[in-house]
């Protein structure tokens, strides 16, 4: 028998990275960022390419959101939502670990 994964929670505290098998790529042909994972690509838009990038296994939560914000010049409230969100799909596919 098969036991279920314990699903993941994203929270400001969390330290987001992108596991081995899934790694960012240019593709000249299409002049755009991919996400590979095995059998499966991924065409972020250029702000989900914005939270992936920071997801390097040592900036939190927290941290992603305040510099997106600051970035961006929009409230790091507006910006959480979004930012948990996101992280919290792509956890759920096995595409971010927290």
């Amino acid at each position: 028998m098969m036991a279920l994964r314990e699903r993941a929670l994203v929270s400001p505290q969390s330290v987001p990275s992108l596991p081995k098998h899934v790694r960012i790529q240019y593709d000249p042909v299409r002049q755009a960022f991919a996400v590979l994972s095995p059998e499966k690509v991924f065409w972020p838009n250029d702000i989900s390419l914005e939270i992936l990038r920071r997801c390097d296994g040592r900036s939190t939560v927290g941290h992603i959101i305040a510099d997106l914000a600051a970035d961006y010049d929009a409230e790091p409230e507006a910006v959480a939502t979004d930012v948990v969100a996101f992280l919290q799909e792509w956890s759920d596919k096995l595409l971010v670990k927290l």
